[in-house]
């Protein structure tokens, strides 16, 4: 029998013990778009659907392990950046990404949890502005994530553009900056932005509150261009295919937030 051989993506990021968001989520991801699935845990969290109890770093060596595990054996075309808590953390993972040079860096800056839960010591901010947004091939916030990037308010579709133009300012290569916190009932609107220009695309807005979406369109994202994809059209699908999962979602926990449904999305071989 001939066996054959994947691509690889890796998550570095933190875990969810509730499995809807994080390593989990990213997990799940990468096996939906039938890509190998690597992690390097940067961070332990105690958290379910209502909220996040208790979050661990793990020492500094035990995470250069792991890079150093995932780099050494396996052919790893994308790279998703996800929970790096602390500006060390982040010193790490910056190292390891400039010494490894994957041809995909996705980063998405996680900051604060669905529940409210901050996830990023202050003197990480300025880490993942100056050492993560120069490597990141594509940073995936979302209007909260960008306005502490950018240290402003981000009230309007305007403001929105705007700000996708100066994300790519700060060193990263693209931008996908969701919509989903703007006011109103409509259309959900998302940009896509690179030296091309900015591109728009739209999704009904859903009458849910849901987990893990950000860290399940970063991972989609990682997939696909560790499948070959464009830099847009990894997004694009991307987005489609967090939509698709939000539409088959379902509540595991006595909240209402609801977890994205990986395997109802997968795509079609």
């Amino acid at each position: 029998m001939t066996v054959p051989s994947v691509v690889s993506a890796l998550t570095i990021a933190g875990s969810d013990s509730g499995g809807g968001a994080g390593i989990q989520a990213d997990l799940k991801t990468f096996a939906a778009h039938r890509v190998h699935g690597l992690s390097a845990i940067a961070a332990l969290t105690a958290q379910h659907t209502r909220g996040v109890t208790a979050v661990n770093v793990p020492p500094m060596d035990f995470l250069r392990a792991q890079l150093d595990a995932c780099f050494e054996d396996f052919d790893i075309r994308a790279v998703k950046l996800g929970m790096l808590a602390t500006a060390d953390v982040i010193g790490v993972v910056a190292e390891a990404v400039r010494a490894q040079r994957p041809a995909t860096v996705v980063v998405d800056p996680v900051m604060v949890a669905t529940s409210g839960a901050k996830l990023l010591e202050d003197s990480a901010l300025h880490a993942l502005r100056t050492l993560l947004l120069p490597l990141a091939d594509v940073v995936t916030p979302n209007l909260p994530e960008a306005e502490l990037l950018l240290g402003r308010a981000i009230p309007d579709a305007q403001a929105m553009r705007s700000a996708a133009n100066d994300l790519l300012a700060l060193g990263a290569r693209a931008v996908f900056l969701k919509g989903g916190h703007l006011p109103g009932d409509g259309d959900v609107v998302d940009l896509y932005a690179d030296a091309d220009g900015v591109t728009e695309t739209s999704h009904p807005r859903l009458s849910l509150e849901a987990h893990g979406t950000g860290c399940t369109l970063a991972s989609a994202i990682a997939a696909r261009r560790a499948q070959g994809l464009p830099m847009k059209d990894a997004c694009l699908a991307a987005s489609d295919y967090v939509h698709a999962a939000l539409r088959g979602g379902y509540r595991p926990g006595r909240s209402d937030i609801v977890v994205l449904d990986h395997v109802g999305a997968a795509p079609v071989a």
